[in-house]
């Protein structure tokens, strides 16, 4: 009898022929602007949580109230997701993620009007809305500029924005309201005018591979060295009648939970596990998404690497999945642990196991399906993945007001992700191209 890991090393795929490094950055330039997009968008959804302790103390939120506004942001999000998923593929990513920044700044903006959980679970929904279109857009633009051998480290790579954003915020919010004593309303403000700023950047400088004036041929003939169809339209039935189409669905369905409630929820559980507030909970969040940074970006190259060897596509992502998969195991005992560092320690390598993890997982449309029905895929897995983060929530919340304990919480996060993987692969076991009639 095989072991999953052997079963996964066995997966039958064609190796990609390794093609020489071309001259030219331009690429990464816009993997620079993508990257700080996801930096942005996770400033603006976790302020609120950063917030949480000091708003429950002054306006008399429950953890059921909390979980309202987390739970149904989740919602908007999903719904969101699957609206850019479908509109990306139509309009492509430059028009696309102007809309969605454009979007969710104007609702994150609008949660300076509010005190109450009813309020600010309205005042988000422009906010899911438009982060929903982030990774809609990023995933097209990287399928657009990078070969499938670079592709799963640029996406590893602005996949590290959101640890980048978990780290700067904490700290952002805690300058702003605690040394510089500004009322919690600027906290929303001044990461706002954050997002106006890499509107203009974004609209002056992204354009695509073939109008690009400053890419040089070489560069140029590295990103087309996979010949592509660009032309043509996918419906959701069309994508969902794929197998594949459901592994990708169902990967999301179980890790993206453990991601948003950990975003949302972690500040919380450092407040009543270890007496920590507003002014000392900062450090060991920026320990965490430090350890996530590194597992977004070390998920994606070791992928990459393995490419770069001949290992076949499918084998190199989900051996890659697999050993993620291992590192989330010990964040089980996170609740046990005799002192907050030993917690951090434990639900860091969960975080980096999941960005290693996820940043794989967001490799499969590109590697598999179309370019015109990417986006539409990317849009069905947000929406698995974000009423798997609603569910995740709303029991949280419920399980917090009555058992009182987080422990079967951190349980079922060390194994969602070798759930996940073994789902996924059987779904999907020879991972394989997949052809829609556009």
């Amino acid at each position: 009898m095989t072991s999953l890991g052997d079963q996964i090393a066995q997966a039958p795929e064609t190796a990609e022929h390794a093609v020489p490094r071309p001259r030219g950055r331009v690429r990464w330039i816009i993997c620079g602007l993508l990257f700080a997009a996801v930096v942005l968008s996770y400033i603006d959804r976790l302020v609120l949580g950063v917030l949480k302790p000091e708003l429950s103390a002054t306006y008399g939120w429950s953890n059921t109230g909390y979980g309202d506004i987390t739970g149904y942001f989740q919602v908007c999000y999903g719904f969101g997701f699957l609206f850019f998923g479908w509109l990306i593929d139509r309009i492509g990513a430059k028009t696309g993620y102007l809309l969605a920044v454009a979007t969710w700044t104007i609702g994150h903006l609008a949660q300076v009007l509010v005190t109450s959980t009813t309020g600010f679970v309205i005042a988000r929904i422009p906010l899911a809305l438009g982060e929903a279109g982030t990774y809609p857009s990023a995933l097209a633009a990287v399928s657009q500029w990078f070969p499938k051998k670079e592709r799963a480290l640029a996406i590893g790579i602005f996949n590290a924005g959101a640890n980048v954003g978990a780290v700067v915020t904490p700290l952002l919010v805690s300058l702003l309201v605690v040394t510089f004593a500004l009322n919690w309303r600027w906290a929303f403000i001044v990461t706002g005018l954050f997002n106006v700023v890499w509107l203009g950047l974004w609209f002056w400088l992204y354009r695509k591979p073939a109008d690009h004036p400053r890419l040089t041929p070489e560069e140029r003939a590295w990103i087309e060295t996979e010949p592509s169809v660009d032309v043509g339209r996918a419906t959701f039935r069309s994508v969902l009648r794929h197998r594949e189409t459901w592994a990708y669905m169902a990967g999301r369905f179980l890790i993206d939970p453990v991601w948003w409630t950990f975003l949302f929820w972690l500040p919380d559980f450092f407040s009543k596990q270890y007496g920590y507030d507003l002014k000392s909970f900062g450090p060991p969040l920026v320990a965490i998404y430090i350890l996530a940074d590194f597992g977004a970006i070390s998920g994606g190259w070791y992928s990459s690497h393995l490419l770069k060897r001949g290992v076949a596509t499918g084998r190199a992502r989900k051996r890659a999945m697999f050993v993620c998969a291992l590192f989330a195991l010990p964040v089980m005992f996170a609740v046990q642990a005799s002192n907050i560092w030993i917690a951090v320690g434990f639900i860091g390598l969960a975080c980096a196991a999941h960005q290693g993890f996820s940043t794989n997982l967001f490799s499969l449309p590109g590697d598999l399906f179309p370019r015109y029905a990417q986006g539409t895929l990317v849009g069905l897995g947000g929406f698995a993945g974000a009423a798997g983060g609603f569910i995740a929530s709303k029991s949280l919340g419920l399980l917090l007001d009555t058992v009182g304990s987080y422990q079967p919480f951190f349980i079922a996060c060390g194994l969602a992700y070798l759930l996940a993987l073994l789902v996924t692969h059987l779904l999907n076991p020879r991972y394989e191209p997949v052809t829609i009639n556009p």
